[in-house]
C-alpha cells in the first residue's frame, strides 16, 4: 500500500505534453529554445503561476533570462503564446500567458495557407522595430497583434500609420492607434487613401499654424518602403 501511494504520488507529478507539438514544432516555426521555453510556461502555469517572469524561466533552463526575453519576445511575435490581462474583484490587474494560439495553431484543420499573412507581419515588427530603434516589448508586439487579429487592420495600413506618427514626431503606440481608429471610422481601407488622408491633414495644420517653422525632418527622404505598397 505504502508503494502504490509513493508511485500516485509520483503520477500526480507527471506533465502531459501533446504528441502533435514535438512532431510538429518545427512546422509552427519554432525552435528547440522556443520549445523548452513554452514547456516551461506550461508546467508553470500548471503549478499555479500564469505569467512566469523570464527569470524564473531560466531557472529551469540552460540558457540566461536575456535569452528568455528574447525568445518571449519571438513566441508572441509568431503569435503563438499572448499576454492576457485580468482584473480581480479588488480592481488588481492580473496578467498571464496564454498558449491557446499555440493549441489552436497545433489541432485545428486550416485549409488555406496562412504563409503570406505571416511573412506580412514579420516584415511588420521589423519595420516598427527598426523605426523606435528597440527590440519591441512584449505588450507592443501583442498591441500589434490586436491590430491584426482582433481589429483585422491590414499591414499595409499599420505601416501607413507608423508613417504617418513619424512625419509628425510622435511615434508611439497610443497616436498610431488612434490614426488607426480615425482611419476606420472615415472608411480609409487602401494605402492610397491613407495617404491622401494624411497629405490633407499636414496641409490643414500648415495653414492653421503658418507662422510656425518648419518641420526639422526632411520626410521626402523617409519611406521608401510605404511607396511600394498600393
Amino acid at each position: 500500500m505504502s508503494k502504490y501511494q509513493s508511485f500516485q504520488e509520483i503520477m500526480n507529478h507527471q506533465l502531459m505534453i501533446p504528441k502533435q507539438l514535438l512532431t510538429e514544432y518545427r512546422r509552427l516555426g519554432m525552435d528547440e529554445q522556443e520549445l523548452a521555453v513554452l514547456l516551461q510556461i506550461h508546467r508553470f502555469y500548471l503549478d499555479g503561476n500564469p505569467f512566469p517572469t523570464p527569470e524564473e524561466l531560466a531557472d529551469y533552463l540552460s540558457f540566461s533570462s536575456q535569452d528568455c526575453s528574447k525568445v518571449l519576445r519571438s513566441l508572441i511575435q509568431k503569435q503563438l503564446i499572448t499576454i492576457e490581462q485580468k482584473h480581480s474583484e479588488q480592481l488588481v490587474r492580473n496578467e498571464s500567458y496564454s498558449l491557446e494560439p499555440l493549441w489552436e495553431k497545433l489541432f485545428a484543420q486550416h485549409k488555406h495557407s496562412y504563409a503570406t499573412e505571416e511573412e506580412q507581419a514579420g516584415s511588420l515588427f521589423s519595420l516598427f522595430e527598426q523605426e523606435f530603434g528597440r527590440p519591441l516589448s512584449p505588450f507592443e508586439i501583442e498591441n500589434i497583434n490586436i491590430w491584426l487579429d482582433q481589429e483585422e487592420q491590414e499591414p499595409s495600413l499599420i505601416k501607413a500609420a507608423l508613417r504617418e506618427a513619424v512625419l509628425m514626431g510622435k511615434l508611439n503606440f497610443k497616436y498610431i492607434d488612434r490614426i488607426l481608429r480615425e482611419w476606420k471610422r472615415k472608411g480609409i481601407q487602401t494605402v492610397d487613401q491613407a495617404r491622401q488622408h494624411g497629405k490633407q491633414f499636414r496641409q490643414g495644420q500648415v495653414k492653421n499654424s503658418s507662422s510656425q517653422a518648419k518641420p526639422k525632418r526632411d520626410v521626402s527622404l523617409y519611406y521608401n518602403w510605404l511607396e511600394e505598397d498600393s
